[in-house]
């Protein structure tokens, strides 16, 4: 189950246990009454971490809707002639009967639902490995009676609760598709309105009010997942992305000639000040970090603060691990492989890698200096103890 059904049942749950609770309690002896007092401090923890949680995800939703509507801005547009929005209703209407989310979704759910179901079903090769630590391979090589056996002394009612789910879930999901027609239809009824002209949208109201025209708008949103047409563009995807990678090196030479961005070091003096004003900072704090990405100190000993009030990064320290050892296995496939032999590249690819590879060791230049900035004004407030 998804983090988002979990949350739908705790919901659920929390709405549906007091009342058995309260109906307990009418009947439970005086000794009963500090376990039942106890749960609904907990019932009343539970409503609040709910409450949280949901405006959290609120405020979430509505930054995201405030980047929709930056992104699509239809402030702009000029208003539309109400006998005009009138017949593109009717055509949405006929477009987007009722039901025709949940149809289309149909065309999904039996196929895409299942299957997924399957992959984390009790039977499937991925949780018998997690369930008995066995390597997943072993676990592909059983046939199919084991591997049930083996789920079912996990789960004797496994098939039970995997059926539950789905008599649960979809009700859950046409009951949302269901919410969304509406402004779909609304949406669309506007789209229309402005893409076609009266005499159009009473053009496509008179088809749609033939027998074909009524077929083809209940089927057409439902075709667009039928198992046919998504096997088709899955199948389309594969060679569309080897040919992008085989043309990834002619599209990345257009690119060589465009000039490059600029770092502080490439900055002026008066363009630094330039750059401070419209950030609001001290100009000097620009030049000491231009002069740091400019003149890297040489790798030092950092020591450690002696208190709490500090700690060096231990995202800069695993970085630096992974680049050593990625430079290990880079040197080891190099013995074998003459393909690592940077002799062997193209001048274009040999420069990319070398202005990366300078990039990363200004970058690991600044952190030191960041971590010894961060230790010194440390000490200032907590100097080392003797």
């Amino acid at each position: 189950m998804t983090k988002s059904f979990k949350a739908i049942l705790l919901a659920g749950a929390m709405i549906v246990a007091p009342f058995p609770a309260i109906a307990a309690a009418q009947e439970a002896p005086d000794a009963e009454v500090v376990a039942d007092q106890a749960a609904a401090e907990d019932a009343a923890v539970s409503d609040a971490a709910l409450a949280n949680a949901k405006a959290k995800m609120q405020k979430e939703m509505d930054e995201a809707i405030a980047l929709i509507e930056q992104m699509f801005d239809t402030s702009d547009l000029p208003p539309i002639e109400p006998a005009r929005l009138a017949l593109a209703q009717r055509t949405t209407a006929a477009l987007i009967p009722t039901g025709s989310l949940e149809r289309m979704m149909d065309n999904l759910y039996g196929k895409m639902f299942k299957t997924l179901m399957g992959q984390v079903d009790g039977a499937s090769d991925l949780m018998l490995s997690i369930k008995t630590g066995v390597e997943s391979d072993k676990v592909a090589a059983l046939d199919a009676a084991s591997k049930t056996a083996v789920a079912d002394l996990f789960d004797p009612h496994r098939q039970q609760r995997e059926d539950q789910i789905t008599r649960i879930v979809k009700p859950l999901i046409s009951e949302a598709l269901a919410d969304l027609e509406p402004p779909m239809r609304e949406g669309m009824a506007k789209a229309y309105a402005r893409k076609f002209t009266a005499d159009q949208l009473g053009e496509l109201n008179g088809f749609f009010a033939t027998p074909t025209g009524q077929a083809y708008a209940s089927e057409w949103m439902a075709a667009q997942a039928d198992p046919e047409v998504m096997l088709a563009v899955a199948k389309a995807v594969p060679p569309m992305v080897l040919d992008f990678i085989d043309r990834a090196p002619k599209v990345a030479e257009k690119f060589d000639d465009l000039p490059k961005d600029r770092s502080l070091t490439d900055l002026s003096d008066a363009e630094l000040k330039t750059l401070a004003k419209l950030m609001k900072v001290d100009v000097q704090v620009l030049k000491d970090n231009r002069d740091a990405w400019a003149s890297p100190p040489e790798a030092v000993e950092v020591e450690a603060a002696p208190n709490d009030d500090w700690s060096a990064s231990d995202d800069a320290v695993d970085a630096a691990a992974d680049a050593a050892e990625a430079a290990e296995v880079a040197a080891d496939a190099a013995i074998e492989d003459p393909a690592y032999d940077r002799d062997n590249w193209s001048e274009a690819d040999r420069q990319k890698v070398e202005a990366l590879e300078e990039a990363a060791g200004n970058a690991a230049s600044a952190v030191f200096d960041a971590q010894e900035q961060a230790v010194a004004n440390a000490r200032k407030t907590k100097p080392p103890m003797d």
